[in-house]
């Protein structure tokens, strides 16, 4: 099943639970303008008000070379001051959305991911690549630096001296680097990409769909805080699967020997 009703972006149905969202500008390596942001940010804020029976999206870009270029700079070309600020506005919206969807988010690298496209790999719940993407952060050789996360979500990932070198440097690196450096979970030949991505997508699917928003939301925010206070949080969200007719389910199908049918109640 495929939703039409997009300029920049296109949202297929793999399976009723896991959607594909493809960055589609591909005369530009699929990067970002004001439209596309909207529509991003449109798309995924839906979630948070109790989306459907979407349990995982995927996010990748049109065809083989680019996942996504970042900002598009024939856009912003002679923006004035204010002009740039309003826009940037729209870019701050879309990494918050994609930051905060309450159902994982996994990106398909398939190219190219730089500037803003390298902090939307960061900003996902994790990424898979292909061999041939490149990578990388090139901010500062514009005369500004990385304002839709790049400089938080890019530490956090790879730790801080790599993530200055990469920064101040913007130089280019690798998919290889990027696994080993820890953006990237997993790299694969770029015709088996989605495939294995979709693979990955169908094992999170099948979990209880509850208790996979609330095992996101404690990692996520716990990691913010002291240890103390992030195991008081995981019990948090842990209490909050308890009265779930998914974890009365899960019990029953293990003791029935059978494989478990979750429907997010």
């Amino acid at each position: 099943m495929a939703f039409t009703d997009h300029e920049t972006i296109s949202i297929n149905s793999i399976e009723d639970e896991i959607i594909l969202c493809t960055l589609k500008r591909p005369e530009v390596s699929n990067a970002f303008n004001s439209i596309m942001a909207k529509e991003i940010y449109t798309f995924l804020e839906d979630f948070s008000i109790g989306n459907k029976k979407t349990r995982i999206i995927i996010l990748t870009g049109h065809g083989k070379k680019a996942f996504c270029a970042g900002g598009d700079l024939k856009e912003r070309n002679k923006m004035t001051s204010e002009e740039w600020f309003i826009q940037h506005k729209l870019y701050e919206r879309m990494m918050r959305a994609i930051k905060d969807c309450p159902i994982p988010i996994i990106a398909a690298v398939n190219g190219a991911a730089y500037g803003g496209g390298c902090e939307i790999v960061s900003a996902v719940d994790f990424a898979y690549a292909a061999k041939h993407s490149l990578f990388a952060q090139t901010e500062t050789k514009l005369g500004i630096i990385p304002g839709a996360g790049g400089t938080q979500n890019l530490p956090r990932a790879i730790g801080e001296k790599r993530a200055l070198e990469l920064i101040l440097t913007g130089k280019t690196f690798t998919a290889l680097d990027a696994k080993n450096w820890g953006l990237i979970n997993e790299v694969f030949d770029g015709d088996q990409l989605m495939i294995e991505v979709t693979k990955i997508a169908k094992k999170i699917a099948k979990n209880a769909p509850l208790a996979v928003k609330q095992a996101k939301n404690s990692i996520k925010k716990g990691l913010n805080m002291s240890l103390s206070d992030g195991l008081f949080f995981e019990i948090e969200c842990y209490n909050r699967t308890i009265p779930t007719k998914d974890r009365l389910e899960g019990i029953l199908a293990f003791n029935e020997k059978r494989p478990p049918k979750f429907e997010g109640h």
